[in-house]
């Protein structure tokens, strides 16, 4: 049977170009068959005297089809784009960060080689992240569109001159009512990413929950809530108000006219995301933040 890899490489410097040849060399003198992601702009592959004789690929369902892997080269919104591609065909993503923070990714630039050895030799766990289903409906109750999330819906104003008034409801009975530039719902893997921007706290990815953040919220009770994953959380925008979008990992948005009710509980299909190590999340966290760990002593005995 033959062996396929969707690579999905990030194109903005020449750097990314010559990482992804060298990993589809890699992957081709090993048997594995090569796909190219082309994105929104694929003269720099088209060009590229390597890169520009593999298929290439649009964004579609279809790019990832008959593939047992995808396998992204480049930062976190790379990553995502990517995770959509594996979701929609229930593949495993591995991610080698070529950005900066790159948190998504599962491995650093300087150890491609040893990942792509990884990958030939089918030497990878897959380890389930929990994803997040998104219902908006109209003031009428019609569902006007849906979509899922692995990192976090983003619920914001279109307003730049007002505040966009909402109403947050957990298990259908009101909790808080905000006005706010947003609301965001995050995963435990989304956690690190705009939620922890806006102030939320940090969620370890093997935790099941979601995290409901209010973005510059003016209200007394602002705080961040940690929710069950059993739970449905919903936002409801004010009917005399303005529109709002709602942002699905900063790339799918969703329209929310005024009285829009957006409602989030966990999906039931997890990205499927591959592990090439054992590593704790805490030393993750430490190494993608650079966090101060001077003075640790560690467990006695």
């Amino acid at each position: 049977m033959t062996r396929r890899v969707l690579l999905v490489p990030h194109t903005g410097r020449s750097s990314n170009l010559e990482a992804a040849a060298e990993a589809a060399r890699l992957l081709e003198d090993a048997g594995i068959d090569v796909r190219m992601l082309s994105g929104d702009s694929p003269e720099a592959l088209i060009r590229h005297p390597v890169l520009g004789g593999y298929p290439r690929y649009g964004h579609s369902p279809e790019a990832a089809a008959d593939c047992e892997l995808v396998l992204v080269l480049g930062g976190d919104g790379t990553f995502l784009r990517a995770a959509d591609l594996a979701y929609s065909n229930d593949l495993p993503v591995l991610g080698i960060n070529m950005g900066h923070v790159g948190f998504l990714a599962e491995w650093e630039q300087e150890s491609m080689t040893e990942a792509i050895r990884h990958v030939i030799d089918r030497t990878w766990r897959v380890e389930d992240r929990m994803t997040i289903a998104v219902t908006v409906r109209d003031g009428n109750g019609y569902v006007t569109g849906s979509g899922w999330a692995l990192n976090e819906l983003a619920l914001e104003n279109m307003n730049r001159r007002g505040v966009l008034d909402v109403v947050l409801e957990v298990d259908r009975r009101p909790v808080s009512s905000y006005g706010c530039d947003g609301v965001l719902v995050s995963t435990p893997t989304g956690s690190t990413a705009y939620a922890f921007s806006a102030g939320g706290p940090v969620l370890w990815p093997e935790l099941d929950a979601m995290l409901v953040v209010p973005n510059n919220a003016h209200a007394l009770f602002d705080r961040p809530l940690v929710v069950s994953p059993a739970s449905t959380v919903a936002v409801e925008t004010s009917a005399t108000g303005g529109p709002a979008q709602a942002m699905l990992d900063g790339f799918r948005s969703l329209m929310c006219p005024p009285g829009s009710r957006i409602e989030i509980t966990r999906a039931e299909q997890p990205v499927r995301w591959v592990r090439l190590d054992a590593a704790p999340f805490a030393d993750r966290l430490v190494h993608k933040f650079r966090l101060p760990v001077t003075g640790w002593r560690g467990p006695r005995g």
